[in-house]
């Protein structure tokens, strides 16, 4: 079950759910004031590379694939 984030358009109070599927959105309630006019936001999510720098998209290729030369 996946964890949507939603903000109140009643009192502006963001939130989280846990919810079945994404058609159970229009189920959801505010916490806050028990309002069902919410929106659900766009979430971000993070992931971990293994190994090298996680920072840079190049960090196990090798000398050669950098500059181009074959």
């Amino acid at each position: 079950m996946p964890i949507f984030e939603f903000a109140c358009n009643e009192c502006g109070h963001p939130f989280e759910e846990l919810v079945r599927n994404a058609s159970d959105t229009s189920e959801v309630t505010c916490p806050s004031c028990g309002g069902s006019q919410v929106k659900k936001k766009i979430s971000t999510f993070a992931s971990k590379v293994s190994g090298g720098n996680p920072f840079s998209l190049n960090a196990g290729a090798s000398a050669s694939c950098r500059t181009g030369s074959v």
